[in-house]
């Protein structure tokens, strides 16, 4: 989709998630720990918030690795005015992942798809990136104009390094920073493998997901900020992006109370850099239309 928005004037929302529990299970809803969580979830739920938060537009995000998904999340986007992109799943590892990517394009709402993404962080192999079957699904994304959303944890950090080096036609974004420990508050390895997977210059960062990452119950502001410190170091403004994880978020914070903490860790920046955050990064990144309500329009961007 082609980049065309007033970029002072909206704030782009670049990771949530939806989902029906009607239609379908989340089978990794298991547990007391995430027990909130298991309940419907819609746009419906979540346009209130992002609007009354000074949301503009929203990217959509898969949760599961099923082929069903993402058409109907591309159907979604095609009928509401906030979603702008969605990043979907198809098998990186089908010899048909080039005719696959071409179909969910000749879809209803397919050129609302900006991405792929699969769960990386559930493969008990470390250095899943790196499997020759990957890496052909993962050039067969890039072939497509699409970039590739790396949902990994820190021991996962040094395969996608690799194979981000390998393919420096393909866009890599990092999920929710890589997840660091912030509830242990131990920067080290993460900060290192993350500095060495933003020194090539295909890598984008969500500042995303930091406060279900942190002690959920007791978590602050001054928790967050050596990590996110960490990454807008690394990666810079203009390689960072702001998302919530929504409902994720939840588990430990209000939408909110998402925003004003990204705000906040953000504060010393020049307002262009803001910008850069909380709107350009995921305009670029993504190759986003935005224009949204003409109320919205007028709200200032960071």
């Amino acid at each position: 989709m082609d980049m065309q928005a007033n970029t002072a004037e909206c704030v782009i929302d670049a990771h949530h998630h939806v989902w029906d529990l009607a239609v379908r299970d989340q089978d990794w809803i298991t547990g007391p720990e995430v027990a909130p969580l298991r309940r419907d979830f819609l746009l419906a739920d979540l346009e209130p918030e992002a609007r009354a938060s000074g949301v503009t537009a929203t990217v959509l995000v898969q949760t599961i690795d099923v082929p069903e998904e993402t058409p109907e999340f591309l159907a979604l986007a095609q009928d509401n005015d906030l979603v702008a992109g969605v990043v979907g799943w198809t098998d990186l590892t089908s010899p048909d992942v080039t005719r696959a990517l071409a179909a969910l394009r000749e879809r209803p709402g397919g050129e609302y798809l900006v991405g792929i993404r699969h769960q990386v962080q559930g493969e008990s192999d470390p250095r899943w990136l790196m499997r020759p079957d990957v890496l052909r699904g993962l050039a067969a994304v890039a072939e497509a104009g699409l970039v590739y959303d790396l949902v990994v944890r820190p021991h996962q950090l040094p395969a996608a390094h690799e194979a981000a080096r390998l393919l420096p036609g393909l866009t890599f974004v990092l999920d929710h920073a890589g997840k660091p420990p912030i509830a242990s508050g131990e920067l080290r390895p993460w900060a290192d493998a993350v500095r060495l997977l933003a020194s090539l210059p295909n890598t984008v960062c969500k500042l995303s997901g930091m406060v279900t990452e942190a002690d959920r119950d007791r978590w602050s502001v001054e928790d967050l900020r050596p990590f996110a410190d960490t990454v807008l170091d690394a990666f810079g403004p203009r390689r960072l992006m702001f998302g919530s994880d929504w409902p994720v978020c939840r588990l430990a914070a209000t939408y909110t109370e998402v925003v004003a903490a990204a705000r906040e860790l953000t504060a010393a920046l020049h307002p262009a850099e803001r910008r850069e955050v909380f709107t350009q990064t995921a305009l670029r990144t993504y190759g986003l239309t935005v224009t949204g309500p003409p109320a919205a329009q007028e709200a200032p961007c960071a």
